[in-house]
């Protein structure tokens, strides 16, 4: 199967909105970095709701500190290899590039989950990366290297090969999108995602993944001009994204600063919170209602910084203990998290009590159940399935109430 165009759409999978065949139209404006970054891009205006719904999902209402009754869940990774179903798709199509820009492939993976465990959140199947073709940066993904870029910006020079975002290029992620809203209907709520400024630039200064991360905090001394327009770059485009995954039909968004975490908190406060800042604000003024989530691995020493960054929701990794990260951030802003991944390798008894523990410790209001990271390879899927109906089988109400009736008589 080629890559995706807007007939690919009408597949025989057996979709309810296997008619919505439309190709979504693209948005986007751009700023100065100081260094000349022109291109041909196609626009168009993006309208994006202001007004807040009562038939909203629940993770929306979650998400913006609304009362509900129960918490909602989904996981990050929540399509994968996990699960029978994916590994038997990615034998007949074994590119992930093919997998995650073709229309038919996202839509079908995206619903494997949704269809079998039926999460609050049904999260597309992309990459942090995919965007980065449509800006001016190619790159491949190896079996045994992961992400391959094979020009990586380290100078003025590299730079000139960077353009505006060309989101006509990723419409397979707007089609996708449009049917993913539509099949789930108002049941849960469609999530898209981006990578924040650093995490993004890491792959294009290191050219790929690194450990170590040398050059890009290098560069933060030796030329921070580049890497300042690198990332003011970046922050644009991928504010352009964000408003194009919910114009297309996102409900929410999380930005995945992945590498973060990697940084002193001084070098995030300067180097990458300003530009999380900024795409908060752009997206605020076009999408005033659309909730965004800043996940960070390995957080615990920025909590605090993370939300000054302007987001609804902190996803916090299973390091943090979820009353002590509640205590830190207040209770003006929602949190998403956290039990670890390796408790879904555990006795079904203890994944429930573990469940109910942050639940009980993250409070009726403003809680997103999730993961503290993403589902690892070899997950039982008996185990996520179980995850979900705990969730669903919890009321604030009586679980708490109970919760607080067995802590007096012990």
């Amino acid at each position: 199967m080629g890559l995706s165009a807007p007939a690919s759409v009408c597949s025989s999978l057996g979709w309810k909105s296997s008619s919505l065949c439309v190709q979504l139209g693209a948005t986007s404006t751009s700023t100065s970095t100081g260094f000349s970054l022109s291109s041909k891009r196609s626009t168009v205006s993006v309208t994006c709701s202001s007004s807040s719904s009562s038939s909203d999902p629940l993770l929306v209402k979650a998400a913006r500190g609304d009362l509900v009754s129960r918490p909602p869940a989904w996981m990050m990774r929540q399509a994968g290899r996990y699960m029978a179903v994916y590994r038997k798709l990615a034998e007949k199509y074994p590119s992930f590039r093919e997998r995650s820009e073709t229309t038919d492939l996202i839509v079908e993976i995206s619903l494997q989950p949704w269809e079998a465990f039926h999460p609050d959140g049904v999260i597309i199947f992309s990459d942090i990366l995919t965007p980065l073709p449509a800006f001016g940066v190619p790159f491949d993904i190896e079996d045994v290297r992961g992400p391959v870029i094979q020009s990586p910006i380290t100078s003025e020079e590299g730079l000139k090969t960077l353009h505006p975002i060309d989101l006509d290029k990723l419409h397979f992620v707007g089609e996708s999108l449009k049917i993913l809203r539509h099949e789930v209907g108002g049941n849960a709520a469609v999530l898209g995602f981006v990578g924040a400024p650093w995490t993004i630039a890491t792959y294009i200064v290191e050219g790929g993944s690194t450990s170590t991360y040398t050059t890009i905090k290098s560069m933060c001394h030796t030329a921070p001009h580049v890497l300042r327009a690198l990332l003011s770059h970046l922050t644009q485009a991928i504010a352009d994204y964000i408003v194009f995954q919910v114009e297309a039909g996102a409900h929410c968004i999380q930005i995945f600063d992945s590498w973060g975490g990697q940084l002193p908190p001084g070098m995030w406060e300067s180097w990458s919170k300003p530009y999380i800042e900024e795409i908060v604000s752009s997206v605020r003024k076009r999408c005033p209602k659309t909730p965004l989530v800043l996940y960070i691995n390995g957080n615990g020493g920025l909590l605090e910084r993370m939300k000054g960054t302007g987001v609804d929701v902190i996803g916090l990794d299973w390091t943090v203990d979820i009353a002590d990260g509640r205590k830190r951030l207040g209770n003006g802003i929602s949190v998403q998290g956290n039990v670890d991944p390796a408790y879904l390798f555990s006795p079904l008894p203890t994944l429930t009590q573990e469940i109910e523990r942050v639940v009980r410790s993250a409070g009726p209001r403003g809680h997103i159940l999730n993961l503290g990271h993403g589902v690892l390879q070899r997950t039982p899927e008996e185990a996520v399935k179980h995850f979900f109906e705990v969730a669903r089988s919890l009321n604030y109400d009586t679980f708490l109430q109970t919760q607080t009736q067995k802590e007096l008589v012990a």
